[in-house]
């Protein structure tokens, strides 16, 4: 008795069956989240919590990323950055790293090229992969930087961003003052406008108080410093620590302040434009800054 052949039908539906659940695990592979919820380093894992804490040796969250060499350079960065891995360490050798993320020698040989090129790192032949001194750590890298303010105890890496920050943004604001244009000068009034008119909604504040600040920087051509600022001040907002919490009465002072700025550009006066921001960055900072005790706090505090 020969067997019967599936229909036409059936083997149609089999094939779109197929078809959508091999492109369900495309999209979950490229980076998307799976059904039922992201995958954390805590669900991904037996016996982990969702809840983190400075000790854990994995970041508090985590995402499948597009690249295996990812998972193993955010977690690294994450293991060294927090202390769990200290300064002369050496890290787990190859087959213990190909066997924790599963991955191949050649993924953990390219992790490692990564570390080392964010300055966290020296590999020697021998002798292993050695932990190096902060000093030396790349914190432009978006990860590094990252890392860094989420173990920021005291708050140092915070103050350093703002005082950089401040530094930047005053020459660009005197530069601003120097060569902004009419139509620059006239979206500048607008956008103060605007945040005056956002006083009631913090959240939508924070997002034109950003905006306000970009202007100034585009308008000042310096390309570099711009750069530079949208970069760190983008990790700093991601901590719930360096953005506050501000009441009405921060905010109207945080008003006061831009519209001193705006003035000052306004009015061609670089020195002015300056200092007005110069107070601006530095008096916010010390108005939201947690009560931890630092190099700009103990000056807030005076």
């Amino acid at each position: 008795m020969t067997a019967r052949r599936p229909s036409p039908m059936w083997r149609k539906v089999s094939l779109i069956t197929s078809y959508e659940l091999h492109m369900r695990r495309r999209v979950y592979w490229a980076g998307d989240d799976p059904p039922g919820g992201p995958v954390t380093a805590a669900s991904s894992q037996p016996g982990l919590t969702g809840s983190t804490s400075h000790a854990s040796l994995e970041p508090p969250s985590y995402r499948r990323p597009r690249r295996l060499g990812d998972t193993v350079v955010t977690h690294l960065v994450d293991r060294i950055v927090s202390g769990a891995y200290p300064v002369e360490t050496v890290l787990p050798t190859e087959p213990e790293l190909c066997q924790e993320f599963g991955v191949s020698r050649t993924v953990v040989r390219e992790s490692i090229k990564l570390l080392e090129a964010k300055g966290l790192v020296k590999a020697t032949p021998g002798r292993g992969t050695r932990v190096l001194e902060p000093i030396g750590w790349n914190l432009l890298d978006p990860l590094v930087l990252e890392a860094q303010i989420r173990y920021d105890s005291d708050l140092s890496i915070l103050d350093d961003l703002v005082n950089v920050r401040a530094a930047l943004e005053c020459d660009m604001a005197a530069q601003c003052a120097r060569v902004i244009t009419p139509a620059q000068a006239e979206a500048l009034k607008r956008q103060a406008n605007v945040l005056a008119e956002t006083l009631h909604d913090p959240d939508r504040y924070g997002r034109e108080d950003v905006a306000f600040h970009e202007m100034i920087m585009l308008a000042s051509g310096n390309r570099l410093g711009h750069a530079i600022i949208h970069g760190i001040h983008a990790k700093a907002r991601l901590s719930s620590r360096y953005n506050g919490d501000p009441n009405r009465e921060e905010l109207l002072q945080s008003l006061a302040e831009h519209r001193q700025i705006e003035s000052m550009i306004l009015q061609g006066d670089a020195q002015g434009a300056a200092a007005a921001m110069r107070v601006h960055i530095v008096g916010s900072w010390g108005r939201r800054r947690p009560g931890v005790r630092g190099a700009m706090g103990q000056e807030a505090g005076s």
